[in-house]
């Protein structure tokens, strides 16, 4: 099984509230990717700051995830995973953001476990496998 690192855990890496290292110690064996999904919030992230200084340390940590990280894109399984989970959270009124049914969709199509601080959202979709990195 492989794990997909949601952009919540590599925002707080940034930040310096955690080190990636550490969240991902034990995780040796295991394929570790991101979503393209995850890709397109970091690159917002960059679009979105305040100062140039921001801007280019963001840049930096953006350039260091994406060629650490192989990016898992979404695809026809992926889309029939989606249209699933879509159909199956909006029967039961338990409807999770967008990008996230994206990234939850990604993981069940390729057998990975979801990393994020987004728990209560991901924990919503049926069958996917969720840590929070600082429960590991």
């Amino acid at each position: 099984m492989g794990l997909l690192i949601d952009s919540s855990v590599l925002v707080a890496a940034e930040r310096g509230r955690l080190h990636l290292q550490d969240v991902l110690a034990g995780s040796e064996d295991e394929s570790v990717a991101i979503s393209v999904i995850t890709a397109s919030e970091l690159l917002h992230g960059i679009q979105r700051a305040k100062t140039v200084e921001q801007a280019s340390k963001r840049q930096q940590f953006v350039d260091f995830v994406l060629e650490l990280f192989p990016i898992i894109a979404i695809d026809l399984e992926v889309a029939r995973h989606h249209a699933r989970i879509w159909a199956e959270l909006q029967a039961r009124d338990e409807m999770i953001g967008p990008h996230d049914l994206l990234i939850a969709a990604s993981a069940l199509a390729f057998g990975y476990k979801v990393m994020t601080f987004n728990v209560s959202e991901f924990e919503r979709v049926p069958g996917l496998n969720v840590l929070n990195p600082t429960h590991n």
